[in-house]
């Protein structure tokens, strides 16, 4: 708490934001935390239940084991200790979407501590000189989720679907080392960056795979003492969470310039108003009551299993983009972007490694590949175009077979159509067409449809040399040879 004298000082000094971050992570497992129903996401509601993750009498849990190695995967690779012994409580309370009246989680033996996660400098455009930060994490512990209630099904009323109680969740509790809202969110793009290439989670925000609670609270600038802190809910984005944490600072500064104090609450956000108000008084430990679960015994690693899962870690972003940096030579930019997710991370090396030219295939990946997706799939994992035929696609352009303009028609094609570029280059008539007899039947209709350009080029306006060629380009069908209709185009008026 801030000492009386120093809230009442408050007014005269610069009030420093302080940010801890807790993340809630579904686990990507087919079953639930304790019992074997489906964690499918979007199933008619109240049908992935079962007596278990109902609470009903004489149920009983049993672990699933495999969320127990989703959940050791994510604590390595952000550095924590995992213990060889953890312990699952009860925390009691009382939410309509949560049938047992406690929720099975961890409380003073969790699953692991004592991690951390570099974040880039959020002002590095402003100041050169900033260094990466290093956010430390607390701890990470394995929990069940609970139900969701629905106020907007039903006027008047709140509907309650229960296929999410009981699903698995790693809860990751940040310590409060955030100084801003931008480097909350830098830090959330970090940790959700991990989890997907970890694959532990799918960490879509949309469907509550990955929520976000933050501490925040407000001290004068200089001081090591914690401050009273305030819960806020209810962010289903990282801008969202940005907003949220920029007016409970706002909020808070408020209360202690005005002589007041800020007491411990939970409070939600709205997005519509950009506001935050309180939901209720903030909980303390002794509240929840908690207490070992009498039907689930300690969890219990050897340290064998530990360490497998310690050295098979997959590759992690920030070793990726190093090693990507080394092997193709690309600009930071670029590898920012290619390796924005684990999937189009391996389609874009796929590519480069086939063609050989990583900048080319880096070209076309962000350029074509991923406008395809935008159209269409928007999941490069279920794209229809493999990276081999790409790969193919960019030999044919590089060797000659084809021009570039001919490659997009080819390539969508491929994307709509599917078929090899070989065949779709022979089919639709796109090799590249070197004949100087069907280049110069090309090159005279584009001056018969553009005779002022033509005129105006004669005449020295050299910068219509390429209207005029794409327009002979047109009428080929991006099959003509451009660097022999330029040529042409010369001599034929003597230049």
């Amino acid at each position: 708490m801030i000492p009386p004298q120093a809230t009442a000082r408050a007014a005269n000094h610069r009030l420093e934001l302080v940010v801890g971050l807790e993340v809630h992570v579904q686990l990507k497992t087919r079953t639930k935390a304790f019992c074997a129903c489906s964690t499918d996401f979007g199933d008619p509601p109240n049908t992935n239940v079962c007596p278990t993750c109902l609470g009903l009498p004489g149920a009983l849990p049993v672990l699933n084991d495999h969320a127990v190695d989703l959940a050791m995967r994510a604590a390595l690779a952000v550095r924590c200790t995992v213990h060889g012994t953890s312990v699952f409580v009860r925390k009691s309370y009382f939410y309509p979407d949560l049938p047992k009246g406690y929720q099975i989680t961890q409380f003073d033996q969790p699953l692991a501590t004592g991690g951390s996660v570099e974040i880039d400098p959020v002002d590095a455009s402003v100041d050169s000189s900033a260094t990466r930060r290093t956010i430390r994490i607390h701890r990470i512990h394995i929990e069940e989720d609970a139900g969701k209630s629905l106020h907007d099904r039903f006027a008047g009323q709140t509907a309650i679907d229960l296929n999410r109680a009981g699903v698995p969740l790693i809860e990751v509790v940040s310590e409060p080392d955030l100084r801003s809202s931008a480097e909350a969110a830098a830090y959330l793009r970090t940790l959700k960056s991990i989890l997907e290439y970890m694959d532990v989670s799918d960490v879509n925000m949309e469907e509550g795979s990955l929520r976000v609670d933050a501490n925040v609270s407000v001290r004068p600038a200089g001081s090591s003492v914690l401050a009273q802190k305030t819960e806020v809910k209810n962010m289903n984005s990282f801008s969202a969470v940005e907003r949220a944490i920029e007016a409970e600072y706002a909020r808070q500064r408020a209360v202690l310039e005005s002589g007041g104090s800020v007491t411990a609450q939970t409070m939600l956000w709205d997005a519509s108003g950009g506001t935050v108000r309180p939901a209720r008084a903030k909980e303390g430990s002794e509240d929840y009551r908690y207490f070992p679960d009498p039907d689930l015994p300690p969890l219990v690693l050897p340290r064998k299993r530990i360490n497998r899962y310690r050295e098979h870690l997959p590759e992690l972003p920030s070793a990726r983009r190093a090693r990507m940096s080394a092997d193709y030579a690309l600009d930071p930019s670029d590898i920012e972007v290619l390796t924005s997710s684990p999937a189009l991370a391996d389609y874009y090396e796929a590519v480069a490694r086939q063609h050989g030219n990583g900048k080319s295939a880096a070209n076309w990946v962000m350029g074509e590949v991923l406008a395809a997706l935008k159209a269409g799939t928007r999941d490069i994992r279920h794209f229809a175009v493999r990276p081999a035929d790409v790969a193919l696609l960019l030999d044919m352009i590089r060797d000659g077979v084809v021009t570039h303009t001919a490659g997009k028609q080819i390539f969508a094609t491929m994307v709509r159509d599917g078929g090899t570029p070989t065949d779709i280059a022979g089919r639709e008539g796109l090799l590249k067409v070197t004949d100087d007899a069907l280049l110069r039947d090309w090159l005279d209709a584009a001056l018969r449809d553009h005779p002022r350009e033509a005129e105006r080029y004669a005449a020295g306006e050299k910068k219509l040399q390429g209207v005029l060629i794409g327009a002979a380009m047109k009428k080929s069908k991006g099959s003509a040879d451009p660097q022999r209709l330029a040529q042409l185009l010369a001599e034929r008026f003597g230049m």
